[in-house]
């Protein structure tokens, strides 16, 4: 690997504060950082100019099922492979590929295509899988199929286990369900991050839920039962739990601006993650696609099955950055919450900050937050 110096950049720094600075790559490594404006190295050293633009860690996405038109529940090494070059194109440096509510040989199929894909992306690095479902409560079901929801089994989830092989890093569940208390224990034993969704808990299961092991809600507010003032609900007992960290899918249309600031208000920047949740529509825009089973339409961008539900998002991690700022999120808490924040919650300690010894997973973002470039590993990608 050569090594680089990114010069002429800024980074974040606290607020919407950033300041100048030049990041020294080694050995796919960060090797240090200058703050200011310093002399550049001659010799051994590729330089790369920032043109003033904003360098900031690799994204994460904790939670995407497809885009460009492809699909990573059809059980092709291609569409995880088209999935990993969507994500750094748009400034993602590793994701979980997430699942659908569907059939026992679907999920098998793409958790045995994501294994033939890992260590071998073309993109984005493969951090996981996150399966969202299919132990989902019908009565919140969203856009998953419920003709696939049912029950926790453990004799199943063991299976599942058994063909990951490891890789299975998010488990997202409806507590309430019958068997559902037995099924965190079984995850909590597997050391997943156990969140909860699709869900029609109560405040009380939903409690219940947390202090058995559950840590983390998937696309809050999206999924679960509302807030009521004498019912409140699965989102205030997160809230309530130090401990729980929430999912935001930040597009303009899942959540009104004012709830991504109470979000951050009631988490901060440590206990709140973007996400995309995004289909095969992601980078494609307006059409008529298949997911989950279902017909799917996308209309200006937004996707939605024949009844209105909204179905997954088309929104991509750079996107969500920049909506995220301009509903009232600082700069630095907006970029922690796409990088640090699920790095730190998948325990992923080598990715997720501009720090010395850090991946050098980077993505130099323009004023209007399009993407440059994106490195990983030191490397461009696509390489240049």
């Amino acid at each position: 690997m050569a090594c680089k110096v990114i010069h002429n950049v800024c980074i974040p720094h606290s607020g919407n504060e950033v300041l100048p600075a030049a990041v020294w790559i080694r050995a796919g490594k960060i090797e240090k950082i200058d703050i200011g404006l310093s002399a550049l190295p001659n010799g051994e050293y590729e330089r790369i100019d920032g043109l003033g633009c904003l360098l900031i860690p690799g994204m994460i996405d904790v939670h995407i099922h497809g885009a460009s038109g492809f699909d990573m529940m059809d059980g092709s090494e291609e569409s995880i492979q088209q999935v990993s070059r969507a994500c750094a194109a748009t400034g993602c440096t590793a994701f979980l590929a997430t699942s659908v509510s569907s059939s026992m040989d679907d999920l098998l199929a793409m958790i045995r295509s994501v294994k033939r894909v890992i260590g071998k992306e073309s993109g984005a690095r493969i951090a996981g899988l996150h399966l969202e479902g299919p132990y989902l409560n019908p009565k919140r079901k969203g856009m998953q199929n419920e003709k696939f929801l049912r029950h926790p089994d453990l004799e199943e989830m063991e299976l599942i286990f058994r063909e990951a092989e490891g890789l299975i890093r998010m488990v997202t569940i409806a507590p309430e369900l019958p068997g559902g208390m037995e099924l965190i224990a079984y995850l909590k034993e597997k050391d997943v991050v156990i969140a909860l969704a699709h869900s029609d808990a109560t405040y009380e299961e939903a409690k219940l839920a947390f202090e058995a092991g559950a840590s983390h809600v998937t696309h809050c507010f999206n999924g679960m039962r509302p807030i009521h003032h004498r019912d409140p609900g699965l989102v205030v007992a997160a809230f309530e739990e130090e401990h729980v960290s929430l999912q935001a899918i930040v597009d303009g249309i899942h959540l009104h601006p004012a709830i991504v600031r109470m979000m951050h208000r009631m988490k901060g920047a440590d206990g709140m993650v973007l996400i995309t949740d995004a289909l095969q529509a992601m980078g494609l825009g307006d059409g008529e696609y298949v997911f989950g089973g279902h017909q799917v339409q996308v209309v200006e961008g937004v996707a939605r099955l024949k009844d209105g539900t909204l179905a997954s998002s088309t929104v991509t991690m750079n996107e969500a950055l920049r909506l995220a700022i301009e509903a009232g999120i600082s700069l630095s808490d907006a970029v922690q919450m796409a990088s640090a924040t699920p790095a730190r919650i998948l325990g992923l300690d080598e990715i997720g900050n501009i720090s010395t010894g850090y991946d050098a997973d980077l993505v130099l973002l323009n004023d209007r937050f399009e993407v440059e470039w994106t490195l990983i590993n030191g490397e461009l990608i696509p390489e240049r």
